[in-house]
């Protein structure tokens, strides 16, 4: 068995520890066109104190430009290109795996069509046209009729790639099916699976994020001086994963206290805050006193084996979850079913 990665600790702030951050968008600066609070002044704190800021997105239905001029109606200061989409990886992806020139049926926004015929490839929508490859999207416009396309088209024998897999999408009203559900419907019509996929978990979003970081005249920041920060652990904390680099886990969007306490290794991030204003605080270091108790700050977990469950001093403590994660994810690769220990309901 593996030894057990934990949640670290710092005396500086993040922005101090790290030089580049790789912040998400959806559930994490904004949902839909309401900002995260605290996300914008805690993010222009942060590059007061050096720190350099790339936003990672799988949504491609927006352009940069778009998504920039909303940023900065929060009173951020963006330029277009610090915004990585998933339309600008996936053009570039298909690029590299069909001819120049070849036909590529899109279901997508205009900035995923704009993207793709900018990587040197034609555009069609006619699933009779022989398109050598098939990208899909998240649209929200999109019909029945484009998503048979799709299918047809895929089942001709194009090549299918999509943009992301992200199964949800935070909106103003709550929690909305994302791409992810709109892939798995062509899937089940046609029994094909895409062979690539640009967006989150896949790393080379925040690989591509710091070239273009670097592109702009500044020195290539380093996997380990780079942060990436989200608020889904299948996505964006599973790419930071992927890659090598450290990741921040924000409670603003899809994740909870419970998953975060039951997460697999792959899933686990190296630090967890309640929303941004994580990159602007040391983080104190859970530590393991012994005896089934971890200490964070001056807040415990601790694990009562006779009743099977886990109990903190202070369920409104970001410090006690901390404290509570690593415990859990402790008792986890010792062999305890996670399934039966009750855990705490945290009210942060």
């Amino acid at each position: 068995m593996s030894k057990t990665r934990f949640l670290k600790g710092t005396d500086r702030t993040l922005a101090e520890q790290y030089h580049l951050a790789l912040l998400d968008l959806d559930g994490v600066v904004y949902r839909g066109k309401n900002a995260v609070d605290h996300a914008a002044d805690s993010i222009q704190q942060a590059e007061q104190s050096g720190m350099m800021i790339e936003y990672t997105t799988n949504n491609s239905s927006r352009f940069q430009r778009i998504v920039a001029d909303q940023l900065i109606g929060f009173g951020l200061k963006v330029e277009p290109w610090q915004v990585i989409t998933s339309s600008v990886v996936a053009a570039r992806m298909v690029a590299k795996a069909v001819p120049a020139g070849s036909r590529v049926l899109v279901l997508g926004a205009e900035h995923l069509r704009e993207e793709v015929e900018r990587a040197g490839l034609v555009v069609t929508d006619d699933p009779t046209s022989k398109p050598a490859s098939v990208i899909q999207g998240w649209y929200p416009d999109m019909t029945w009729q484009m998503m048979a396309n799709v299918a047809f088209a895929v089942e001709a024998g194009a090549t299918y790639f999509v943009t992301n897999r992200d199964l949800t999408i935070p909106r103003e009203l709550g929690i909305a099916p994302g791409c992810g559900s709109m892939i798995q419907a062509v899937i089940t019509a046609t029994g094909v699976e895409p062979v690539a996929s640009a967006g989150k978990p896949e790393s080379y979003m925040y690989d591509e994020a710091r070239e273009l970081n670097a592109s702009e005249g500044n020195d290539m920041v380093s996997v380990e001086e780079s942060i990436a920060v989200g608020d889904r652990l299948d996505t964006d904390i599973e790419a930071g994963n992927r890659g090598g680099y450290d990741s921040l886990a924000v409670l603003t969007g899809v994740t909870n206290p419970h998953e975060l306490m039951l997460a697999p290794a792959h899933l686990r991030p190296t630090f967890v805050a309640k929303d941004l204003r994580g990159l602007n605080e040391a983080m104190p270091l859970p530590t393991s006193i012994g005896n089934g108790c971890w200490v964070c700050g001056n807040l415990r977990a601790a694990y009562d084996k006779v009743d099977n469950e886990i109990r903190v001093g202070d369920p409104t403590s970001v410090d006690a979850l901390r404290a509570a994660i690593c415990l859990a994810w402790q008792l986890a690769d010792n062999g305890t079913d996670m399934s039966t220990v009750k855990l705490p309901d945290f009210t942060l």
